[in-house]
Formats: C-alpha cells, sequence, structure tokens
C-alpha cells in the first residue's frame, strides 16, 4: 500500500474535499497548514476571482494545496424544455411573488477550458484534480507539463480503469455516500453508484495508481476503515461543513446540526445533475430525481430566484444544502482541529 500523502508532500493523509459554493481559500489554507492538503474548487468562479484565490493561498501557506475543476461538456439551452421546466415551478414562482419571464437562463458552474489554464499556469499548483472525468488531452498536458499530480474521481469500476489508461496519478473512489455532485462520466445510470466500502477494494484491485477514498468518512475510525481496504489517503467534505473557515450559510449550518441531516438524498432539481443534499421541501413535492429539470448545469438559473426570495424569509426549501450521509463528524471547530482528527484514524 502506498503512502499517497507522502507522495503528495503532505504531513498528514487527508484531502479536504474541494465543495463550490461552500468554501474559498480559507478553508484550504487552513487544512494545508494543519498538514492535510486543502482544495480549492474552482467550478464557480471565473478567472480572475480564481487568481485572487490561488495569490491568498500562495500568501499564506508554503504546503502542497489542490485546485479543483469540473469537466462537463457544457450543453446548448434547449428553449422548450426550459419553458417545461419553468412551468412546473410557476406554483412556487407565484408563491413568492416571482414572474417567471424575468426569470433568466445560463449555467452556473464553468468547465475547465483555456482561461483557467492560462491564470492556472501562473501559480503551477502542485495537485490538480478533476471531477466527470477529464478535460481534453491538450488541456491536460498543459497540467502536466509543470509537473502537477494530477487525481479525478471515479464512482465505478469502469471509470478507475478509464482515468488510469488516461494517465491520471491516483484515483478518487467516491462512494455514493458522499455529498455534492456525484463524480460519474461514463454512465448517468445511478444503480451503478456503490458505497465507498463496496467501491473501494474493487478499485484498489482494478488499477496500479494510489486510491483515494471519499464518501461517509467522517471520523478517525472511519479513515482507519479505508486504509484497512487499501485507500492510500481519504477524502473528506462534509465534516468541514461547520468550521468557521467554511463559508456554508446560517441556514445551511442549522441544517447540518438538525434532525434533517439525517435524510439526504440525490437530487438533480437544483443544477440538473446529481448530487446528495439534506432533503427539503422542493425535494419532497417535486421528487429528488424529477426528468423534467434542465441539463447539468443549466438547472442552477430556475431554481435561483425561489432559493434567494426562501432565504430572505429565513427558509432552505429552495436551496441546495449538500451533504454526505454520515453528518456526524461536522462540528464547528477550526479545521485544522477536524484534520488532525481524522488523521488520528491513520
Amino acid at each position: 500500500m502506498s503512502t499517497l500523502h507522502a507522495f503528495l508532500g503532505t504531513d498528514l493523509p487527508v484531502i479536504q474535499a474541494p465543495m463550490a459554493g461552500v468554501q474559498t481559500s480559507a478553508l484550504a489554507i487552513a487544512v494545508c497548514n494543519a498538514g492535510g492538503l486543502g482544495s480549492l474548487p474552482c467550478a464557480m468562479l471565473s478567472p480572475e476571482q480564481m487568481r485572487d484565490e490561488l495569490a491568498a493561498i500562495r500568501a499564506q501557506t508554503d504546503r502542497p494545496f489542490n485546485v479543483n475543476f469540473f469537466c462537463h461538456t457544457p450543453p446548448a439551452i434547449d428553449p422548450p424544455r426550459e419553458a417545461a421546466w419553468r412551468k412546473t415551478l410557476t406554483p412556487y414562482y407565484a408563491e413568492f411573488g416571482i414572474d417567471p419571464a424575468t426569470v433568466g437562463a445560463g449555467a452556473g458552474r464553468a468547465p475547465f477550458d483555456a482561461a483557467y489554464a492560462d491564470v492556472l499556469a501562473e501559480f503551477r499548483p502542485p495537485v490538480v484534480s478533476f471531477h466527470f472525468g477529464l478535460p481534453p488531452a491538450d488541456a491536460l498536458a498543459r497540467v502536466r507539463a509543470w509537473g502537477a499530480t494530477v487525481l479525478a474521481s471515479a464512482t465505478t469500476v469502469a471509470e478507475a480503469r478509464w482515468l488510469e489508461a488516461h494517465g491520471v496519478d491516483a484515483v478518487i473512489a467516491q462512494g455514493v455516500e458522499a455529498g455534492g455532485h456525484r463524480g460519474n462520466f461514463l454512465s448517468d445510470d445511478l444503480t451503478t453508484q456503490l458505497g465507498t466500502f463496496a467501491l473501494l477494494p474493487r478499485i484498489v484491485a482494478a488499477v496500479r495508481v494510489p486510491v483515494i477514498a471519499a464518501g461517509g468518512i467522517a471520523d478517525a475510525a472511519g479513515v482507519a476503515a479505508a486504509r484497512a481496504l487499501g485507500a492510500s489517503a481519504v477524502q473528506v467534505g462534509t465534516a468541514y461543513l461547520l468550521c468557521p473557515e467554511a463559508t456554508t450559510s446560517a441556514l445551511h449550518r442549522a441544517a447540518l446540526q438538525g434532525p434533517q441531516a439525517e435524510h439526504t438524498a440525490l437530487t438533480n432539481l437544483f443544477t440538473g445533475r446529481p448530487a446528495r443534499g439534506v432533503v427539503n421541501r422542493l425535494m419532497r413535492e417535486l421528487g429528488p430525481i424529477n426528468a423534467a429539470a434542465p441539463a447539468f448545469p443549466l438547472g442552477t438559473a430556475a431554481i435561483a430566484p425561489l432559493r434567494a426570495a426562501a432565504e430572505r424569509a429565513g427558509s432552505g426549501d429552495f436551496s441546495p444544502l449538500w451533504s454526505g450521509q454520515n453528518p456526524s463528524g461536522c462540528r464547528a471547530v477550526p479545521a485544522a482541529e477536524i484534520t488532525r482528527a481524522l488523521a488520528a484514524g491513520w
């Protein structure tokens, strides 16, 4: 079993999962300085915003860090589908006094492209990770040109083998327990998605590169279990959501600390792609997976005004309350404390 954290230059075998929308560079910096691998998610940042965040990381830590990107192919806007989705949402718009005609369309998340690569090359981060597969070969070659270690998520054995064949340095085995977006890219069939401790040993047996366990790991015991099954490191997200360094909203924090956190589901309502979050009113009433939702990431636009209106009223009924199935490790303590507590299981 390889020691991936030594391979990455970190003291501890803990990677903070990149969590777009609930963190900035502050969380990544705190984890890096504690000895883990902090991650900066860039799917919701412009290249200029990414430059500012990377500058902050460089200024506040000299430790290795990870920069994460999505690799989806942006879909064309489908006006009939958009209209049908807005019709589905019309009762909610009426409830909040929103004119559907004022609701725009567009993507809320961007894939890795030349503009991001240009900025990234200025900083040459030691680790770069990808979700939803890998970018085109020429874009990946630019990342490799400065010697970056490349990680990518796999949700099945087939995806892990594909990633290895396309040159990743390590595979993140993302179990179905994980919060946020599924990293699947070879199939949209959710029945192929396995739990972490079913998926992990199968991927370890199928590939030669190191494997990182992700999904449902919230404490030292979970880390120890992942190591026993062949993981070279763990990636943890949900446990960091209550940390002061996270930008998790007050409504989201309250949900994570309440009884509703015990009930999560995969939903495509908020972005158009399955992602795990705490079940709320929208998910209950429309079903967590709804075929009418626009293709990822176009689902964001139609929900945005409902989310804003409900949040102003103190409600998370229309908010993506991302969370994994195991919120037990969520504590309102500094990220360094979470990182060291997790690493104690190694």
